[in-house]
């Protein structure tokens, strides 16, 4: 679970903006209670609800000044369109003139937030071409050449960034796996935000970052909108499938797994936001604590066929995650993954399922999803939207 923001997000000293920075981005210890008092001349005002989240906050100042702060890893002042810069900000805090345009993106699942907050024109450069993108909004701006492929996040294309201006690199954590680029990037005047979306174990708190990206877009009350729509559909599936499980007297067993061009099979941790889906739905998620004493940041566990097949093989119902090696056509597909498979009783019972390639990013549709899970466990497989089942 995030610890970042139990304490606070901001020091203040002399209406300076300061805050001690961990290159990680993991610990928060160092946060203390209240937001800063002012930000030069421009007192605080309130700082934004937040419910599930807990990642990241965000500080409102008169004249509509926004200061952003994410866990320990670094702060953002917004300024408003039109306003300049306040006196005595620390050089700890990346300054975000609004308006925030021609956005190199490599963090996926930031980019189904732009697409619900209708700011597609905010981003100019992605870290992913064309093929990689299972959003039809974006693989649509690309074709027309709206939004350009400017290089994945660990090489990216600086000279075509810079030749046409860019405003802000949206990053997600593998950006630490190559600290000189997000240096670099920095070196020519091009902030750097990295998003932890991915690391709230909540299925809801992963949604609500899009509350952070209306305030960059300036689209705080759709992002409201948006989110409370998912929310309302997220808790829907969670009573109508509690209710029959109620009835039924027990919860459906759920495996979620891929295997491994090497055999082994992958299986998300129980702390996870999916097995938390699962179980919204209606569903019990076949490993009661899984990874429990892991600490790391990583959310899945890799296991060996056969403990798999020990642990999972009566499971009521298995979905198997797709998107890493593509989306299966048929059960003839899934079942020459492993000689054991055949001895699932999901199998015998037909209830196996696949998930489609825009799972992970549909970062905007985790209610819908959980709503496609719930259809899944009362039987009606026509009305999914990123689940199949395998025939």
């Amino acid at each position: 679970m995030l610890q970042w923001l139990k304490s606070g997000a901001v020091l203040t000293i002399t209406g300076t903006v300061a805050l001690s920075c961990c290159a990680c981005g993991t610990d928060s210890s160092n946060l203390n209670e209240t937001a800063a008092e002012s930000i030069g001349d421009h007192d605080w005002e309130n700082s934004m609800e937040l419910f599930y989240a807990e990642g990241f906050r965000v500080d409102y100042y008169e004249d509509g000044y926004v200061l952003i702060t994410i866990g320990d890893d670094g702060q953002y002042l917004v300024v408003p369109e039109g306003q300049e810069m306040p006196d005595q900000v620390d050089e700890s805090v990346t300054v975000l003139q609004q308006p925030i345009e021609h956005i190199y993106l490599a963090a996926s699942a930031v980019m189904d937030m732009y697409v619900s907050l209708d700011a597609l024109d905010d981003i100019r450069f992605s870290a992913l071409d064309t093929d990689g993108w299972y959003i039809d909004e974006a693989v649509s701006k690309m074709e027309s050449g709206d939004i350009l492929y400017a290089g994945k996040y660990s090489a990216p294309d600086y000279e075509l960034i810079l030749s046409e201006g860019c405003d802000l690199a949206i990053e997600n954590t593998m950006i630490y796996h190559t600290p000189d680029v997000k240096e670099e990037l920095e070196n020519f005047d091009i902030p750097v935000l990295v998003d932890y979306s991915s690391y709230e174990s909540d299925p809801l708190g992963r949604m609500e970052w899009i509350k952070l990206y209306g305030v960059l877009t300036g689209e705080t009350e759709l992002a409201e909108q948006v989110f409370e729509r998912q929310t309302a559909l997220y808790e829907e599936a969670g009573s109508a499938e509690t209710e029959a499980s109620e009835n039924a007297g027990t919860r459906p067993t759920v495996a979620f797994f891929y295997i491994t061009t090497s055999g082994a099979v992958n299986v998300r941790k129980t702390s996870d936001y999916l097995p938390k889906m699962i179980e919204q739905a209606g569903g019990s998620y076949i490993f009661d604590d899984l990874g429990g004493d892991d600490d790391s940041a990583s959310s899945t566990v890799t296991m060996q066929m056969e403990e798999f097949y020990a642990a999972a093989k009566d499971a009521d119902y298995l979905i198997y995650n797709s998107t890493i090696e593509g989306e299966l056509d048929n059960m003839e597909d899934f079942l020459a993954l492993s000689d054991l498979l055949k001895n699932f009783k999901a199998v015998s019972e037909n209830h196996v399922y696949c998930t489609a390639n825009n799972l992970y990013q549909a970062s905007m549709e985790l209610g819908t999803i959980t709503s496609d899970i719930r259809n899944m466990l009362q039987g009606d497989a026509d009305h999914l939207t990123y689940l199949y089942r395998l025939e």
